[in-house]
């Protein structure tokens, strides 16, 4: 209000315009701290909470645009206010997309961010003196990268990132503040994670051509009439990162950014979308769930992980997969066992947590107990009661060969080479070389060919041989005699199918590239693949070479007729 002396001189409908408004606003933020409260796992326990978020910032942001002229004059409702609101709402879209996965909701979250910015909601927050406010319009910032980045919307990535470098420095100018270092980190975080892009793809003007790796309609191989595959469904994804030194960016390291899009279709707008915010009502949801559920799990502990482990098998719907995807540092045994059970290899790194280390710092452990901060392959043994497939890049990810399929559900590890060559091993901090053929099978091709840009018209007919080649590999898999049923099982699921074929792909090129003579350079599988009629097959190394061929790299892979361990 503009002053107590005042308030009998406004009349009753604004002056109930004025308090239904600050009631909105009060309700809003209440259940929007709230939203912090609710458990992170399980699907249930938050959606109604949601729902009733959702329904009051909708009455909220309707109500500031049909009331905008009263609440300026009586309210003193800013620019920044409004602005604010419509973070929240951004925000509660990101929120909605990482608790369901429906990248359709980052479409939403975009439109309110780039409203925002349009409309220069935040611009006169740089010329009050309060601190409070810029970080405020600096954290917008942050989160509206984030969802530029998971929309592969790179220009603007760019432009967003010389902003924010310039609201920093004006905000530790104006103020002596304590979190310059803090914002100064997540300035080189951000950049970092863009220049770990491994290639420039140029149109003939030589502008810069940005490509989705989300799954695309027709970009995997079909169903053929005759291929006898399982019904199963991938319903269900942790991703988990915790490799020492790669580079991240809240909270995502660039290992788990790819795989959360390689298990992810390409978003469509929920609504003909008018750019308006406001316009959708945020609880409108898809007519199907497209994509499997994920959890992102940055450097958890032992227990966090097993905890969320534990969700995602409790509420597994019948006939449905549950993948473990596990980028992590590796754990290797101290000592010396007699036994070769499934706690005597390592396994990788999980997250200490102070209370708990204190055990161990007082006395060395004994050689004979095993790594506490450690996801060994006995930890996953509960979970193989129903349908698990696990993907393990790590420099210890042959721990999980030594797998027991104790409960004869379908399960498959696919497993990274723990060591590259000496000349490939300094990329490591830029992204998994492994992950990255499971994401983008072509950029991990030019990858270990040291090609870094590329011409778009050559990268598409690239991408055309593989698509022959991917065909070739899904015909290999599901008319092989030899290969275990586990893979034919999960081959009904698009996303798994893709993940497979993208793996046996990786394993032909890698067996033939003349650096990766190291058996351990190799990737390996549990169980393990049928070698001859498949990664050594002549079919699938003459694609290869013909691939080297086309990109003038043929040089650095041998011919594929050599003894192949």
């Amino acid at each position: 209000m503009t002053g107590v002396g005042a308030d009998d001189d406004i009349p009753l409908c604004e002056r109930k315009t004025v308090t239904d408004f600050c009631y909105l606003l009060d309700k809003s933020k209440q259940l929007f701290n709230g939203l912090r409260d609710l458990p992170q796992y399980g699907h249930k326990q938050w959606q109604s909470y949601f729902g009733r978020t959702f329904d009051i910032y909708t009455k909220l942001w309707k109500f500031q645009q049909q009331h905008r002229q009263v609440l300026d004059n009586r309210y003193g409702l800013k620019r920044w206010q409004i602005g604010e609101v419509a973070s929240k709402i951004g925000q509660l879209y990101y929120h909605y997309y990482l608790r369901t996965s429906e990248t359709s909701y980052l479409n939403e979250a975009f439109s309110f961010y780039s409203a925002i910015r349009q409309r220069s909601y935040y611009h006169q927050v740089n010329k009050e003196d309060r601190p409070e406010l810029v970080v405020k319009k600096l954290r917008y910032y942050a989160r509206f990268i984030v969802v530029c980045l998971l929309l592969n919307k790179m220009d603007l990535v760019k432009v967003l990132v010389k902003e924010l470098s310039e609201e920093i420095e004006d905000y530790t100018q104006r103020f002596n503040t304590e979190d310059q270092l803090e914002w100064n980190l997540v300035l080189q975080e951000v950049a970092a994670f863009v220049e770990a892009d491994p290639l420039m793809l140029l149109n003939d003007d030589n502008a810069v051509v940005v490509i989705s790796n989300r799954l695309q309609e027709g970009g995997v191989p079909p169903l053929e009439q005759g291929m006898v595959v399982g019904q199963l469904t991938l319903a269900d994804a942790l991703i988990v990162g915790n490799c020492n030194n790669q580079v991240k960016f809240s909270e995502l390291t660039i290992d788990m950014f790819r795989m959360l899009q390689a298990l992810e279709r390409e978003p469509v707008n929920l609504a003909t979308q008018s750019s308006k915010p406001g316009t959708l009502e945020p609880n409108e949801k898809p007519a199907k769930r497209e994509n499997p559920h994920k959890y992102l799990l940055y450097k958890p502990t032992f227990s966090q992980l097993y905890t969320f482990l534990s969700a995602s098998f409790k509420e597994l719907p019948a006939n449905s997969v549950l993948l473990v995807y596990l980028s992590a540092t590796g754990v290797f045994p101290t000592g010396r066992s007699e036994s070769e059970g499934p706690y005597d290899f390592g396994g990788v790194l999980t997250n200490t947590n102070r209370d708990v280390v204190n055990g161990e710092t007082a006395q060395k452990r004994s050689q004979a107990q095993k790594e506490m901060h450690c996801l060994h392959p006995g930890d996953l043994f509960p979970f193989t009661r129903k349908p698990l497939f696990i993907i393990v890049d790590s420099s210890n990810s042959t721990a999980y060969k030594n797998f027991s399929n104790l409960f004869g559900q379908p399960l498959v590890c696919l497993l990274s080479p723990t060591v590259y060559p000496k000349s490939m091993q300094d990329q490591c901090q830029r992204g998994s070389l492994f992950t990255l053929f499971l994401y983008n099978p072509l950029m991990g091709f030019l990858s270990v060919c040291g090609l870094s840009s590329m011409r778009y018209g050559l990268w598409e007919k690239a991408q055309e041989l593989l698509r022959k080649v991917f065909h070739d590999i899904g015909q290999m898999i599901t008319s092989s005699r030899a290969i275990d049923q586990a893979y034919l099982q999960f081959y009904g699921d698009e996303f798994l199918r893709l993940l497979m074929i993208r793996f046996v792909f990786c394993c032909t090129t890698l067996r033939l590239h003349k650096l990766f003579r190291e058996a351990r350079s190799l990737p390996e599988s549990y169980p393990p693949l049928p070698k001859q009629e498949m990664v050594e097959s002549s079919l699938l190394q003459k694609h290869v070479l013909e691939l080297a061929a086309m990109l003038d790299v043929q040089n650095l892979f041998s011919d594929g007729m050599l003894d192949n361990y």
